[in-house]
């Protein structure tokens, strides 16, 4: 179970999704670690480490999102320490994407956070589109 502060936190990151989709990444930002041994996995390229390149791929991720609304947040799992913890849930919003027309979507979502400084940041995000079953084939590279 995660406590107040925290669960504060988590909070802010969801309504930092809604200005994310609409290709807002500025709230999002303003959550991650600054720390060298900051990550993100999205699903619109490479893994990042390192405060500069996670901003970098905030950004590029924005820019790929827009008129969107974020929609639920269905959590899967939780666990906390005083200073260390991790969500992961399924972020179902709508929204343009691409150059798509807006459409429902949903990521499934890992987030680490990290007590610093006395303050809770994000340490490490995974999202993908993989929200239910697929086919054994499905993962081969092609």
């Amino acid at each position: 179970m995660v406590d107040s502060d925290l669960a504060a936190f988590i909070e802010r990151d969801h309504q930092a999704l809604n200005a994310i989709v609409k290709g807002d990444p500025e709230l999002k930002k303003k959550l991650y670690s600054r720390r060298d041994d900051v990550t993100l996995a999205n699903p619109f390229g490479l893994p990042a480490r390192g405060w500069h390149k996670v901003a970098e791929t905030l950004e590029r991720a924005a820019s790929q999102l827009r008129e969107g609304e974020a929609l639920a947040f269905e959590r899967i799992s939780e666990y906390a320490t005083a200073d260390l913890a991790y969500i992961v849930e399924i972020e179902r919003y709508h929204g343009k994407v691409g150059t798509g027309e807006a459409a429902p979507n949903a990521l499934r979502v890992t987030t680490v956070f990290r007590r610093e400084d006395g303050k809770w940041r994000i340490v490490h995000r995974h999202a993908d589109p993989i929200t239910g079953p697929r086919p054994p084939e499905s993962i081969f590279q092609r």
